[in-house]
C-alpha cells in the first residue's frame, strides 16, 4: 500500500541511524499479505542468502504493528516500536510475522 522512499524514489536511501543502517518500511493491508510477499517465490530466494550482505543483528530487527488507514509511519515511530519489542518482545503494539497480533477493536 505505501513504502518509504526519498524524493527520487530510492526505498533504502533513508538513513537516520547512520549509513550502515538500512530502513525498509512498508504499510501493508494485512500480516497475510506481508508474509505471502516475504515467503514467496520472489523474495524467499533472496532472504535465505540475507547473511551474505548482512551482519546478524544482536537486537529486534524488524517490528510490525497496526496503523489507522491512511497514516504513513515515521521513522521515529519505526524506532519506538522496535525499542518496545526489544524491551518486551512482542506484544500487540509490537510484534513479528513470527508472533502477530489482531488489530485493534
Amino acid at each position: 500500500m505505501w513504502r518509504l522512499q526519498d524524493e527520487s524514489g530510492n526505498a533504502t536511501a533513508v538513513r537516520p541511524w547512520g549509513d550502515d543502517v538500512i530502513v525498509n518500511m512498508s504499510v501493508w493491508d494485512s500480516v497475510q499479505s506481508l508474509r505471502d510477499y516475504v515467503y514467496g517465490a520472489g523474495h524467499a530466494s533472496v532472504l535465505r542468502r540475507r547473511r551474505e550482505w548482512f551482519v546478524a543483528p544482536g537486537s529486534a530487527h524488524l517490528v510490525l504493528w497496526w496503523v489507522v488507514a491512511g497514516h504513513r509511519p515515521t521513522v521515529a515511530e519505526a524506532g519506538q516500536r522496535l525499542g518496545l519489542l526489544d524491551a518486551g518482545g512482542p506484544g500487540p503494539a509490537a510484534f513479528t510475522l513470527r508472533q502477530p497480533f489482531d488489530p485493534p477493536g
